[in-house]
């Protein structure tokens, strides 16, 4: 389990040697001398610590969702901590759809950052060949994008050895560097980062914004909780994880105090000639392992946003027939890949890139920080002072780096925001609008009960085999089912009423899945329950109606499905521009059909007409 994790949860953080410490230089701002190089090294240590080692290891771990971790899980801890306070809810829930969007803006940019990263290793071996750099990135991340449709799990199956090396060789790359020039240690020393950070005042707050850069891909720690569980993720960072990289930056700075004019690249020459090429090799094949990462962290968080109803339905194609968690969504992979493209094409180096890094990776740590306090302050009920010392201190910490990253907005930080923006938009609006769409359907809505009691008092002619009807809202009476009376009238022998529940949990266990209460004449009202990790597969959800008295033969069994055309509302609801963007997202029976693992053979669309 460690050694999965170090593949896993560490690419992004772990691939940091190759551009961190040369873009705190880059620019010139900060004078390159031996006072600075310590003074920088200390503020690259105690930021590991601080936000790694202490915020993330030792208490963001800690607030598991059912044993789930991630922004999403973490949200759904925060709102249901303050469940009480309807407006505070809102807000957090506002924030954290925030938060979840700004996400997708750091799946674009990791990618391109950290390739361009690797690939640059070009300009330290064959200058020549600089023009080639955003070629070659290009075609490496194409590749990548490619082979998602046939599923992660033997790439990675690969992923923790290759990290393990890569870990390795960042401890060897540093250490002969160190010996040779041990007083680069004395940066341990926070005193040199204080002093640092007090000479330079404001030029020392904005190469804050590069200094983050050691951190970015922390949130994975959290994120992949579910996957590995605690001790496996802290036994990986401070064996191997921390040690390694903070060897590394050391090796870096010890060069530097040696030859300033390795600033160019330190990373790739701090190694010895013959292990150039290879040393090439590696750093690629670590970034692709960190891109990867991140586009299957964007896979799983659409997933899990779907099923909270903040996007709507799209097709998920599972590549494992064993392990649930390995999805492929086709549009997030394109839509990802076609952001990706633009920012290596538009950027070209990753240093014009790291201007745009910090900026979604310090927004995300300041929200969890925040919904942290929530979660323990209202959900775990500590007292107020203990909640605001345990959160207070790393909250200061976030909005200074995230105040030195909004410095960056206007040299490539707007372009996360651009697609955070865009994501926000489109989650509420699909949010809002599916709340305006229900409201309107309950208000037009007829109870099932009644409307049975009234169709059975004279009968329409019944036909052999089940139908199951999927209505958005419980107890009221699908459209499905009032077109199918009007257009066929008949009635299967046997009729389901289902309602399909997320809930802002990670898991329902099969013995809270199905809800089921008789309206007789062999017809139910059956509830199914998903958490926001489960698969959302109804007929397998079905099939645990045998136990309550309900046989399905799946060869007998339709399932109706209402496709509704939305059209505008007449007064008070979204602008309309948002209502006509609401529509072009509504999806048809279909897609939800695929998202529910209905069998498409069996499926009936009928349609009818709803205001929003």
């Amino acid at each position: 389990m460690t050694l999965g994790a170090l593949g896993v949860v560490y690419g992004d953080i772990g691939t940091s040697p190759l551009y961190a410490l040369k873009e705190v230089f880059h620019g010139g701002h900060v004078p390159l001398n031996s006072q600075n190089i310590l003074g920088v090294l200390s503020l690259l240590f105690w930021t590991m610590t601080i936000v790694v080692s202490f915020k993330y290891v030792l208490l963001i771990l800690r607030a598991d969702n059912n044993g789930e971790g991630g922004l999403i899980a973490m949200l759904a801890l925060a709102t249901q901590a303050v469940k009480e306070k309807p407006t505070l809810r809102r807000v957090l829930m506002g924030v954290g759809l925030f938060g979840t969007a700004i996400f997708f803006g750091d799946a674009v940019i990791t990618p391109a950052m950290t390739v361009l990263g690797a690939v640059e290793g070009i300009d330290v071996y064959a200058p020549q060949y600089h023009q080639l750099i955003v070629p070659i990135t290009l075609i490496v991340l194409a590749g990548l994008f490619a082979v998602q449709r046939f599923g992660t799990g033997g790439v990675g199956k690969a992923f923790g050895p290759v990290m393990l090396v890569w870990f390795a060789s960042l401890t060897l790359l540093g250490l002969p560097q160190i010996l040779e020039n041990p007083k680069v240690l004395a940066a341990v020393n926070p005193v040199y980062a204080i002093e640092f950070c007090l000479h330079y005042g404001w030029v020392a707050f904005v190469a804050l914004g590069a200094v983050v850069l050691v951190v970015t891909g922390g949130e994975a720690l959290y994120a992949d909780l579910g996957h590995f569980g605690k001790q496996p993720i802290r036994i990986a960072w401070y064996a191997i994880v921390m040690p390694a990289l903070v060897i590394n930056y050391f090796g870096q700075g010890a060069l530097l105090l040696e030859d300033p004019t390795a600033i160019k690249n330190p990373f790739y020459l701090i190694a010895p000639s013959w292990a150039e090429m290879p040393l090439f090799g590696l750093a690629t094949l670590a970034a692709i392992v960190a891109s990867q990462a991140l586009i299957t962290a964007a896979f799983s968080v659409t997933k899990q946003a779907v099923q909270l109803g903040i996007l709507p339905r799209m097709r998920i194609v599972h590549t494992s027939v064993r392990d649930i968690g390995q999805i492929y969504v086709p549009f997030i992979n394109w839509m990802l890949f076609g952001f990706v493209v633009v920012a290596v094409v538009m950027f070209g180096s990753s240093s014009k890139l790291a201007g745009a890094y910090g900026v979604a990776v310090t927004i995300d740590m300041t929200i969890t920080t925040v919904m942290t306090f929530f979660v323990i302050r209202y959900g775990w009920k500590y007292p107020l002072a203990l909640c605001v010392a345990a959160t207070g201190f790393f909250f200061l910490i976030d909005v200074t780096f995230l105040a030195s990253n909004l410095l960056k907005v206007a040299a490539g930080g707007w372009f996360p925001l651009l697609i955070g923006i865009w994501m926000f938009t489109l989650m509420l609006t699909w949010k809002q609008g599916r709340q305006l769409l229900s409201d309107k359907l309950r208000e037009d809505a007829i109870d099932i009960k009644g409307f049975l009691e009234a169709v059975f008092l004279s009968p329409p002619l019944r036909v052999p085999g089940s139908a199951v009807f999927l209505s958005a809202e419980q107890g009221i009476t699908p459209n499905a089912l009032l077109h199918n009376l009007k257009h066929n009238k008949v009635l299967h022998e046997q009729n389901l009423f289902v309602t399909v529940k997320h809930h802002e949990k990670p898991w329902i266990g099969f013995d809270k899945r199905v809800e089921v209460e008789s309206l007789g004449n062999d017809c139910w009202q059956v509830i199914v329950h998903f958490g926001f990790k489960n698969e959302p597969d109804v007929p397998e959800a079905l099939k645990l109606l045998e136990t309550r008295g309900v046989h399905l033969d799946e060869m007998e069994t339709s399932y109706f499905l209402s496709r509704d055309i939305v059209i505008p509302t007449i007064g008070s609801g979204m602008a309309l521009w948002r209502e006509k963007l609401f529509a072009s997202m509504h999806r048809n029976a279909a897609a939800a059909a695929d998202f529910l693992h209905l069998p498409t053979n069996r499926i009936v669309e009928l349609g009818s007409k709803v205001e929003i």
